[in-house]
């Protein structure tokens, strides 16, 4: 039986990559795919573990090679999500978080229309400032230019199935767990996993 593909999409600033590291801290049965991009590393970052760096060159080569399910330039930079690498661990059973943006989200529901796609809200546009901020890593102008993209990629929450608002760090962990645990306890799921035990209860006496 193939596993859950899960999506993962919200503005820069929301707290998108701190959710997704709490809930694979808690959750062990799902693995979260890391993207191939063409910028450099921020502090602390590790490539292989963050993302797979390469140089734009290299990225646009495996674009034409067709390496990518899905990709996107944002703020000028590229970003790519292995095909390989999910066929073969959804096909292995097991669940894949993609961490992506609204239009990888978008190519990838059209290969895979049956994904989990969930949208991370922050709760107002003040708090997205104040964390853009706080991270230290950006220019005014880059914060200025991220917040006005957020407010573009919000328009899109309409095309995701679940909406998360990232106010309270644990209760937003809560609500993403609670999503992926009832993914997989579809009944299509249930039915293939269960098989022995459900036979065995169908079973007359």
């Amino acid at each position: 039986m193939s596993g859950n593909l899960f999506i993962v999409s919200a503005p820069s600033g929301a707290g998108k990559t701190s959710l997704v590291k709490a809930l694979l801290a808690i959750n062990a049965g799902i693995d979260v795919s890391v993207s191939y991009t063409s910028r450099a590393p921020r502090p602390g970052e590790v490539d292989g573990k963050d993302y797979h760096f390469v140089s734009r060159e290299t990225f646009l080569t495996m674009m034409r090679h067709g390496d990518f399910l899905e990709s996107a330039e944002v703020y000028g930079n590229l970003y790519g999500t292995s095909q390989s690498w999910i066929n073969q661990k959804l096909q292995s059973g097991r669940d894949i978080l993609l961490e992506i943006d609204w239009q990888g989200a978008a190519q990838v529901r059209n290969k895979f229309p049956i994904c989990v796609p969930i949208f991370i809200l922050p709760p107002s546009l003040q708090a997205l400032e104040t964390r853009l901020k706080g991270r230290g890593q950006d220019a005014p102008e880059v914060i200025a230019r991220r917040l006005q993209s957020a407010q573009e990629d919000i328009a899109h929450v309409v095309e995701f199935d679940y909406v998360i608002i990232n106010d309270k760090l644990d209760e937003a962990l809560q609500q993403l767990n609670a999503v992926v645990v009832a993914a997989g306890l579809r009944s299509d799921r249930q039915l293939v996993r269960q098989a022995n035990l459900i036979n065995q209860l169908h079973k007359q006496e």
